[in-house]
């Protein structure tokens, strides 16, 4: 109801401005501090002062007066509190968001017949996948997610690095060696942590072996890189042989997240198609195109860019970047936006690749960016996959669940609900939990800042974290269990007690809070939203009894509000990747 009262609202203070002859192009709408009774205010007063030649609150209450409540269906009063004018919610919106709410899709807004790609994690296929890079598949999921909330039509898509030099080199050392020339056991049995370590062998056998067998060594790597330039179909499948393994394993460590893609994009389709070859010919064509030190590069300092991005080598074979180029073509031309998450140390690549697609005539509108900070875990440990060194996602994961299994096995004596949790309850929820600690921790910070992860923090059943809020839902679960059905329908006017306003009031912003986070990028935002709604629904469960209650209207109204509530904050968590636990 809060996105049909905000609409109200805008028609209201437009009617009335109008009617005074004012300017509407900026109705100052905003939300209020908390302890002001209205949902809405507008600051419009303090923007026409000057204008009007008369001070705010004697413009706000011209405003406030040209305004009829009658006229609307969820405009209930509207006041003035100095300069502001506050609109006061009708029965009908309270009617409407408990009747709304009941819905097991609440939040999801109508479709939008806009195509959105976002591409997430993208990590080269060398490895495990690591810590440092954990906040790839978590935001971007999260990103994706809210976009699909928000009515957009989403495809989730991993561009794989299928043809640069890394690949050449694995492809290379999978070839040349064997088993027992390998330094270590695999550290976990899967397909990626075996075959990483004849990346790790090949690296250190270019670092460290005799110069004419390394010579040898680098000229069959450039052979590789050439036949794929090429669009050798036998080099490609010799690559794609350690490509597919290792982004195999790579698939089944992110679906434990889970992260999940719609589609893997190879970047070798784009030289194998052609369009590279093109966007190099239509490149060397820019103003900005410069061949400098064996190489062609575009000089992109008249655009605010400093570094030359190199886009051909002097052997013919492309960048990453010029393949990149060609890729961004193909999904302005496939899809109606384009959505990249990436780590802040890809963000000058990012101002390249945008301000040469522009060059090169392309909307670049299309186009947007969620730039993250680094996930950092206490002690500073490293995350290089060349080196063999580092905390793998894995293993984070697993210590997640353990802790969480430990944490559910030592609270077990204080649940208060009567049932009893088999070993495989136990099992689940400390999955849910665990995993949904990592990520919640990770998605409920603005992605810009870095972050260090603290496990106390992250799963303290107290605090404002994935346990405290998984627990309101698993609250709701038990209660509309013993309540054993749902009422229908219900009269909301009865919900009289201020803590049931309130839930009810916040409730109402959901489909909002998902409306701006898709429109801003910032899925962050609804894990800020869930914690105000478990301190909001708390209060109610202390000063509301539900089953208890012996006004059977009462009684049903809040049963009601309970199964809106858990609606509410189920779609919530599903938005952030976090598992909504029907018990805790």
């Amino acid at each position: 109801m809060f996105l049909q009262l905000r609409t109200e609202v805008e028609d209201a203070l437009t009617g009335a401005l109008a009617a005074l002859d004012l300017p509407t192009d900026d109705l100052g709408i905003e939300e209020p501090p908390e302890d002001v009774p209205a949902v809405l205010a507008s600051s419009v007063a303090f923007r026409l002062a000057s204008e009007v030649g008369a001070p705010p609150p004697k413009v706000a209450a011209d405003v406030a007066a040209e305004i009829d409540p009658d006229d609307y269906e969820y405009i209930g009063a509207v006041d003035t509190q100095g300069p502001y004018v506050n609109v006061l919610p009708s029965d009908a919106y309270f009617q409407g968001t408990l009747q709304e709410s009941q819905a097991e899709d609440y939040g999801n807004l109508p479709a939008k017949d806009e195509s959105v790609v976002v591409e997430h994690t993208s990590a080269n296929p060398t490895g495990p996948v690591h810590v440092g890079r954990a906040r790839n598949p978590i935001v971007g999921d999260a990103v994706a997610n809210t976009l699909e909330y928000a009515g957009y039509d989403v495809e989730r898509h991993y561009y794989v690095n299928d043809a640069g030099r890394q690949m050449a080199v694995f492809t290379w050392a999978y070839e040349t060696f064997d088993e027992d020339d390998l330094d270590s056991e695999p550290e976990r049995d899967r397909i990626e942590y075996d075959l990483v370590r004849y990346y790790r062998k090949g690296n250190a056998f270019l670092e460290e072996g005799p110069a004419d067998e390394v010579e040898e060594a680098e000229a069959e790597i450039q052979a590789i890189m050439q036949g794929l330039e090429e669009g050798d179909e036998e080099t490609f499948e010799r690559v794609s042989t350690v490509v597919d393994q290792v982004l195999s394993g790579m698939q089944e460590c992110l679906a434990r997240l889970p992260a999940e893609f719609d589609r893997f994009v190879k970047e070798t389709q784009f030289m194998f198609d052609g369009s590279t070859d093109d966007l190099v010919d239509r490149l060397k064509e820019l103003d900005e195109a410069v061949y400098e030190e064996d190489a062609w590069q575009l000089d992109l300092s008249d655009h605010g860019i400093d570094k030359k991005m190199v886009f051909l080598r002097s052997d013919d074979t492309s960048l990453y970047t010029t393949r990149d180029l060609a890729h961004h073509e193909w999904k302005f031309e496939n899809y109606d936006r384009a959505v990249t998450v990436l780590g802040e140390d890809h963000k000058l690549q990012a101002d390249q690749l945008r301000t040469t697609l522009d060059l090169l005539g392309n909307d670049v509108e299309q186009l947007d960016n969620v730039i993250f900070s680094w996930v950092n875990l206490p002690g500073g440990l490293g995350m290089s996959t060349r080196a063999g060194t580092g905390v793998d996602l894995d293993d984070l994961l697993d210590e997640a669940i353990a802790r969480a299994r430990d944490e559910v096995e030592t609270r077990m004596e204080d649940r208060i609900r009567d049932d009893d949790l088999s070993d495989e309850d136990v099992e689940r929820i400390a999955h849910q939990v665990g995993i949904g600690a990592v990520r919640y921790d990770i998605v409920s910070k603005q992605p810009t800042k870095a972050i260090t992860f603290e496990w106390d923090q992250a799963l303290d059943f107290e605090a404002q974290s994935a346990p405290y809020v998984q627990y309101v839902h698993a609250r709701c679960c038990g209660i509309l269990d013993d309540a054993e059905e749902i009422p229908d329908a219900v009269d909301a006017s009865v919900l009289t007690a201020k803590e049931a306003e309130d839930l009810l009031r916040v409730i109402a912003r959901f489909p909002a809070v998902v409306e701006a986070a898709a429109e801003d990028l910032e899925p962050h935002t609804v894990a800020t939203y869930t914690r105000e709604f478990a301190e909001t629904f708390n209060a109610f469960y202390r000063e509301c009894p539900v089953l208890s209650e012996e006004d059977e209207d009462l009684r049903q109204a809040r049963i009601a509000l309970v199964g809106a509530a858990r609606h509410t904050i189920a779609n919530a968590l599903a938005i952030l990747g976090v598992a909504a636990p029907h018990s805790m």
